[in-house]
Protein backbone atom coordinates (compact mmCIF):
# COMPACT_ATOMS: atom_id res chain seq x y z
CA UNK A 1 0.00 0.00 0.00
CA UNK A 2 1.46 3.30 -1.09
CA UNK A 3 0.98 6.66 0.65
CA UNK A 4 -1.85 7.93 -1.64
CA UNK A 5 -3.79 4.71 -1.09
CA UNK A 6 -3.19 4.93 2.66
CA UNK A 7 -4.47 8.53 2.65
CA UNK A 8 -7.56 7.34 0.80
CA UNK A 9 -8.26 4.77 3.53
CA UNK A 10 -7.66 7.36 6.24
CA UNK A 11 -10.23 9.69 4.67
CA UNK A 12 -12.65 6.82 4.12
CA UNK A 13 -12.53 5.28 7.61
CA UNK A 14 -11.25 7.93 10.02
CA UNK A 15 -14.71 9.20 11.06
CA UNK A 16 -16.01 5.68 11.59
CA UNK A 17 -13.05 4.79 13.80
CA UNK A 18 -13.41 8.04 15.75
CA UNK A 19 -17.18 7.58 16.14
CA UNK A 20 -16.81 4.07 17.49
CA UNK A 21 -14.06 5.16 19.88
CA UNK A 22 -16.14 8.15 21.04
CA UNK A 23 -19.11 5.98 21.88
CA UNK A 24 -17.00 3.34 23.53
CA UNK A 25 -14.88 5.74 25.61
CA UNK A 26 -17.25 8.74 25.85
CA UNK A 27 -14.26 11.05 25.71
CA UNK A 28 -13.40 12.86 22.48
CA UNK A 29 -9.76 13.49 23.38
CA UNK A 30 -9.20 9.82 24.22
CA UNK A 31 -11.11 8.81 21.08
CA UNK A 32 -8.87 11.05 18.99
CA UNK A 33 -5.81 9.39 20.54
CA UNK A 34 -7.22 5.94 19.83
CA UNK A 35 -8.03 6.95 16.24
CA UNK A 36 -4.48 8.12 15.71
CA UNK A 37 -3.13 4.93 17.27
CA UNK A 38 -5.31 2.77 14.98
CA UNK A 39 -4.21 4.67 11.88
CA UNK A 40 -0.57 4.30 12.88
CA UNK A 41 -1.14 0.55 13.25
CA UNK A 42 -2.73 0.53 9.80
CA UNK A 43 0.38 2.17 8.37
CA UNK A 44 2.66 -0.29 10.16
CA UNK A 45 0.62 -3.29 8.95
CA UNK A 46 -0.31 -1.86 5.55
CA UNK A 47 1.19 -4.80 3.66
CA UNK A 48 -0.58 -7.41 5.82
CA UNK A 49 -4.14 -6.02 5.79
CA UNK A 50 -6.50 -7.44 3.18
CA UNK A 51 -8.18 -4.47 1.47
CA UNK A 52 -11.48 -6.36 1.21
CA UNK A 53 -11.55 -6.79 5.00
CA UNK A 54 -10.12 -3.38 5.86
CA UNK A 55 -13.15 -2.09 7.82
CA UNK A 56 -13.39 -5.23 9.93
CA UNK A 57 -9.67 -5.13 10.69
CA UNK A 58 -9.80 -1.44 11.60
CA UNK A 59 -12.79 -1.84 13.92
CA UNK A 60 -11.24 -4.87 15.61
CA UNK A 61 -8.06 -2.88 16.24
CA UNK A 62 -10.15 0.10 17.39
CA UNK A 63 -12.12 -2.04 19.83
CA UNK A 64 -8.92 -3.49 21.29
CA UNK A 65 -7.36 -0.03 21.59
CA UNK A 66 -10.52 1.24 23.34
CA UNK A 67 -10.42 -1.66 25.79
CA UNK A 68 -6.76 -0.87 26.51
CA UNK A 69 -7.57 2.84 26.99
CA UNK A 70 -10.42 1.94 29.36
CA UNK A 71 -8.10 -0.24 31.41
CA UNK A 72 -5.53 2.55 31.61
CA UNK A 73 -8.24 5.01 32.65
CA UNK A 74 -9.49 2.66 35.40
CA UNK A 75 -5.95 2.18 36.68
CA UNK A 76 -5.45 5.96 36.77
CA UNK A 77 -8.81 6.48 38.48
CA UNK A 78 -7.74 4.14 41.28
CA UNK A 79 -4.64 6.24 41.88
CA UNK A 80 -6.31 9.65 41.61
CA UNK A 81 -8.93 11.08 43.91
CA UNK A 82 -12.50 10.43 42.88
CA UNK A 83 -14.05 13.72 41.80
CA UNK A 84 -17.68 13.99 40.75
CA UNK A 85 -18.14 13.50 37.00
CA UNK A 86 -19.49 16.40 34.97
CA UNK A 87 -23.16 16.23 34.06
CA UNK A 88 -24.15 16.62 30.42
CA UNK A 89 -26.68 19.39 29.99
CA UNK A 90 -29.36 19.52 27.35
CA UNK A 91 -28.91 22.48 25.01
CA UNK A 92 -32.29 22.44 23.28
CA UNK A 93 -34.05 25.62 24.43
CA UNK A 94 -37.49 24.14 23.68
CA UNK A 95 -37.03 21.71 26.56
CA UNK A 96 -38.16 22.59 30.02
CA UNK A 97 -35.63 22.18 32.81
CA UNK A 98 -37.57 19.17 34.11
CA UNK A 99 -37.46 17.41 30.74
CA UNK A 100 -33.77 18.24 30.34
CA UNK A 101 -33.00 16.88 33.82
CA UNK A 102 -35.02 13.73 33.16
CA UNK A 103 -33.27 13.18 29.83
CA UNK A 104 -29.83 13.72 31.36
CA UNK A 105 -30.68 11.28 34.16
CA UNK A 106 -31.87 8.66 31.67
CA UNK A 107 -28.71 9.12 29.57
CA UNK A 108 -26.60 8.62 32.68
CA UNK A 109 -28.49 5.45 33.63
CA UNK A 110 -28.14 4.17 30.06
CA UNK A 111 -24.39 4.86 30.11
CA UNK A 112 -24.03 3.04 33.41
CA UNK A 113 -26.05 0.08 32.14
CA UNK A 114 -23.92 -0.01 29.00
CA UNK A 115 -20.75 0.12 31.11
CA UNK A 116 -21.92 -2.92 33.07
CA UNK A 117 -22.27 -5.00 29.89
CA UNK A 118 -19.39 -7.41 29.36
CA UNK A 119 -17.57 -7.66 26.09
CA UNK A 120 -18.50 -8.45 23.35
CA UNK A 121 -22.08 -7.45 24.27
CA UNK A 122 -21.10 -3.82 24.75
CA UNK A 123 -19.25 -3.57 21.45
CA UNK A 124 -22.07 -5.26 19.55
CA UNK A 125 -24.64 -2.81 20.94
CA UNK A 126 -22.43 0.18 20.11
CA UNK A 127 -21.69 -1.05 16.60
CA UNK A 128 -25.33 -1.90 15.83
CA UNK A 129 -27.31 0.78 17.64
CA UNK A 130 -24.93 3.72 17.61
CA UNK A 131 -22.76 3.10 14.55
CA UNK A 132 -25.73 1.56 12.69
CA UNK A 133 -23.55 -1.13 11.21
CA UNK A 134 -25.02 -4.12 9.41
CA UNK A 135 -24.80 -7.52 11.06
CA UNK A 136 -22.26 -8.71 8.49
CA UNK A 137 -20.00 -5.73 9.20
CA UNK A 138 -20.17 -6.45 12.93
CA UNK A 139 -19.25 -10.08 12.23
CA UNK A 140 -16.17 -8.92 10.35
CA UNK A 141 -15.22 -6.32 12.94
CA UNK A 142 -15.49 -8.65 15.92
CA UNK A 143 -14.62 -11.89 14.15
CA UNK A 144 -17.82 -13.58 15.30
CA UNK A 145 -20.33 -15.73 13.38
CA UNK A 146 -23.57 -14.05 12.25
CA UNK A 147 -25.84 -16.05 14.55
CA UNK A 148 -23.60 -15.30 17.53
CA UNK A 149 -23.83 -11.57 16.81
CA UNK A 150 -27.62 -11.74 16.59
CA UNK A 151 -27.94 -13.77 19.80
CA UNK A 152 -25.51 -11.53 21.70
CA UNK A 153 -27.33 -8.40 20.51
CA UNK A 154 -30.65 -9.85 21.67
CA UNK A 155 -29.14 -10.74 25.06
CA UNK A 156 -27.47 -7.34 25.41
CA UNK A 157 -30.72 -5.50 24.67
CA UNK A 158 -32.50 -7.68 27.24
CA UNK A 159 -29.81 -6.96 29.84
CA UNK A 160 -30.08 -3.22 29.16
CA UNK A 161 -33.88 -3.30 29.47
CA UNK A 162 -33.68 -5.19 32.76
CA UNK A 163 -31.05 -2.87 34.14
CA UNK A 164 -32.99 0.26 33.17
CA UNK A 165 -36.29 -1.12 34.48
CA UNK A 166 -34.66 -1.84 37.86
CA UNK A 167 -33.45 1.76 38.03
CA UNK A 168 -36.86 3.19 37.17
CA UNK A 169 -38.55 0.93 39.74
CA UNK A 170 -36.13 2.12 42.43
CA UNK A 171 -36.74 5.76 41.53
CA UNK A 172 -40.51 5.27 41.53
CA UNK A 173 -40.42 3.73 45.01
Amino acid sequence: MQLPQFEHYVHQYQQRIFGYACHFLRDEAEAADVTQEVLIRLWKHREEVDEDRMLGWLLRVTRNACIDASRRRKAQRNVMTNDADGIERATDVAWTPDVAAEQALFQEHLRQALDRLREPYRSIVILREVQEMKYEEICGALNLPLNTVKVYLHRARKMLRESLSQVTQREAA
